[in-house]
C-alpha cells in the first residue's frame, strides 16, 4: 500500500485524523461484533456516564515499521490485560483480550498507509479507550457503553531527541490511598492536569509524585514510571500499590535481566535515597525513557551526575536495546511482538 504523503520526518506528538478507526458498542448485556469505520464522530447521550462521572479507561501502544519492512506492534496483550484490571475497577464490561488484539491489528491494517516507514523516527499512537455512553443521572455504572481505537502517526516525543529534563517533588498527590491509581482511569489523568501546567509556569518539566498515605517513598510522575540507577549499577524502579504497572517499565526490567544482565530491585524507594543514584529517568509508551538530569524538593536541586546533557550510560543502553527490539534490529523475547499481515 502506497504511504501517504506526509513529512515523516517532521511529524509532532499530536492527533491527526487518519482513515479508519474500531468501534464496538455493548448493550443489553453483551458487546456486538464491533466494526472498522471511516466515521470519526462519537455520538452519545448529553447525559452520558463518561461525562457525567468520569467513567472512562484507556490504553496506549505504538505501531512500527521493522527495519525488513514488516509491520508490528508490541505485546498488545498486556494492554488488554491491563485494561481488564481498569475494567474491573471502573465497574465496565471487559471488552475480551482476544477480541482486542484482534480489533488492535485490524485497525493497523485498515491505516496501513499512515504507518510511518523505518528510519523515521516517527510511529503509529494505537489509542484503545472505552467509556460509559447511555444517560446516568444517578450515582452509578452505566448501562451501556462504547470500545474504540484510533490511531494516529506521531513524532519522536521529544524534537531534536530526548534531553535530561527537571522534575519536583509535588506536593500534591496524583491518586489516593487504596483508589485508583493502579489502573489508566482517566480521571487519574484529570486530577494531574493542574499540576502539570503549574509545574511548567514554575520552570518544571514534570512532577514526582511520591505515596499519598506518608509522602514518604516515591511513586511515578503523572504520565510515567520512574527508574533509578545506583553507584553500581543496579536498575531500582519504585513498588507501589498506587503505581500503575506501565508495560514499558515491565519490558525495561526484562531487559535489564536477560539481556544486559544487570541486577534489578522492584521495592519502596525512600525520597531520602535520591541523591545517591546516579541515573534517573521515566519510562512509557511515548518516548520508552526520558532521563531526568535534575529533582527539585522544595528548593533544594538534586543534581543527578549523568547530568543535563545526555542520557547516562545505563539508561541509554536499556533504551537502545528495547528500541532495537521494537524496530526489529534485535531479536525479541517470544510474544513480544505482534506482526500486522
Amino acid at each position: 500500500m502506497e504511504k501517504k504523503n506526509l513529512d515523516w520526518g517532521n511529524l509532532g506528538f499530536a492527533y491527526q485524523e487518519t482513515d479508519k478507526r474500531f468501534v464496538a458498542n455493548y448493550k443489553n448485556g453483551a458487546w456486538d461484533k464491533g466494526v472498522i469505520t471511516e466515521d470519526a464522530t462519537v455520538r452519545i447521550s448529553e447525559c452520558a456516564g463518561v461525562l457525567q462521572y468520569a467513567q472512562t479507561c484507556f490504553e496506549g501502544l505504538k505501531a512500527y515499521t521493522t527495519e525488513d519492512g514488516k509491520i508490528v506492534t508490541f505485546r498488545p496483550d498486556l494492554n488488554a490485560e491491563r485494561m481488564e484490571m481498569s475494567c474491573h475497577r471502573l465497574e465496565m464490561p471487559v471488552f475480551p483480550k482476544d477480541r482486542f488484539i484482534d480489533a488492535v491489528m485490524q485497525v493497523v491494517k485498515a491505516n496501513e498507509a499512515w504507518v510511518p516507514p523505518y528510519g523515521s523516527g516517527a510511529t503509529l499512537y494505537v489509542r484503545p479507550y472505552m467509556f460509559g455512553s447511555s444517560s446516568v443521572i444517578g450515582v452509578k455504572p452505566a448501562e451501556e457503553y462504547q470500545f474504540r481505537i484510533l490511531v494516529t502517526p506521531v513524532g519522536p516525543y521529544f524534537k531534536g531527541g530526548a534531553h535530561p529534563i527537571t522534575v519536583r517533588i509535588s506536593d500534591l498527590d496524583r491518586a489516593a490511598p487504596h483508589g485508583t491509581g493502579d489502573i489508566k482511569a482517566g480521571l487519574n489523568y484529570a486530577m494531574s492536569l493542574h499540576n502539570i501546567v503549574d509545574a511548567h509556569k514554575n520552570g518544571f518539566d514534570e512532577n514526582m509524585y511520591l505515596d499519598p498515605a506518608s509522602h514518604t517513598y516515591i511513586e511515578e510522575t503523572g504520565g510515567a514510571n520512574i527508574l533509578f540507577v545506583t553507584k553500581d549499577k543496579k536498575l531500582v524502579t519504585p513498588k507501589s500499590t498506587s503505581i500503575l504497572p506501565s508495560i514499558t517499565r515491565r519490558s525495561l526490567v526484562h531487559v535489564a535481566k536477560e539481556y544486559l544482565h544487570l541486577q534489578v530491585e522492584e521495592r519502596p524507594v525512600n525520597k531520602n535515597e535520591l541523591k545517591d543514584f546516579t541515573e534517573c529517568g521515566l519510562c512509557g509508551t511515548a518516548a520508552v525513557i526520558s532521563p531526568i538530569g535534575k529533582i527539585v524538593d522544595h528548593g533544594t536541586e538534586i543534581c543527578l551526575p549523568s547530568g543535563m546533557s545526555d542520557f547516562g550510560p545505563v539508561l541509554k543502553e536499556l533504551y537502545d536495546t528495547l528500541t532495537g527490539i521494537q524496530m526489529g534490529r534485535i531479536k525479541a523475547p517470544a510474544g513480544w511482538i505482534y506482526e500486522i499481515k
